[in-house]
């Protein structure tokens, strides 16, 4: 996946990497990585908290050269942790995000979002980003009881498509139904 027709995510998730590696809040995130682009890639324009049109805003737009942009929605999702990042020695006390549904529902959410976003011409691409320290998020289910989140799964190796359904037979929530145009592997 390139950025903006400029840089690939790997490059800059490495650059990243190599200068942080815990982050207080999705919004630390987001600026660091933000950052991170720049430092690679300094004619990319970057702006964050972009308005999309009523209500929404996107979380980082990035601009390119020949009109090249890259649409990124993040989500930033911890288990309680206390210690000091190893490339910084900053002192970090995240908290617990229980709701691992809810973390996945917000992450299908925004793919479905970043296809409205972005423009069918080509130019255009999107990226959805999910920084956890929570393996249940990237490790497929360990028990076979369906759940109300299982079409929302985004552990190692799934790939999200077609229509995801939130609920169980017999009891759909159509509120969070959502229909993906795309093919969305997902790696961690």
């Amino acid at each position: 996946m390139e950025i903006a027709g400029s840089v690939k995510l790997a490059a800059v998730m490495n650059e990243l990497s190599t200068v942080r590696s815990v982050f207080h809040s999705e919004a630390d995130f987001q600026h660091a990585f933000a950052w991170a682009l720049r430092t690679l890639a300094p004619a990319v324009g970057v702006r964050l908290e972009v308005p999309q049109g009523g209500r929404e805003y996107l979380d980082l737009l990035c601009l390119g050269a020949d009109g090249h942009r890259t649409a990124i929605e993040f989500k930033y999702f911890t288990r309680r942790w206390d210690g000091n990042d190893p490339n910084t020695d900053e002192p970090f006390h995240l908290r617990a995000h229980e709701a691992t549904d809810l973390a996945r529902q917000g992450f299908v959410f925004d793919i479905a979002r970043l296809e409205r976003f972005c423009l069918p011409n080509g130019k255009m691409n999107g990226l959805a980003l999910m920084l956890s320290n929570d393996q249940r998020l990237w490790s497929p289910a360990a028990t076979t009881r369906r759940t109300r989140d299982q079409e929302f799964r985004v552990h190692e190796g799934r790939t999200l498509t077609g229509v995801l359904r939130w609920g169980t037979e017999g009891s759909w929530f159509a509120a969070n139904e959502r229909q993906l145009s795309g093919s969305y592997p997902l790696a961690w």
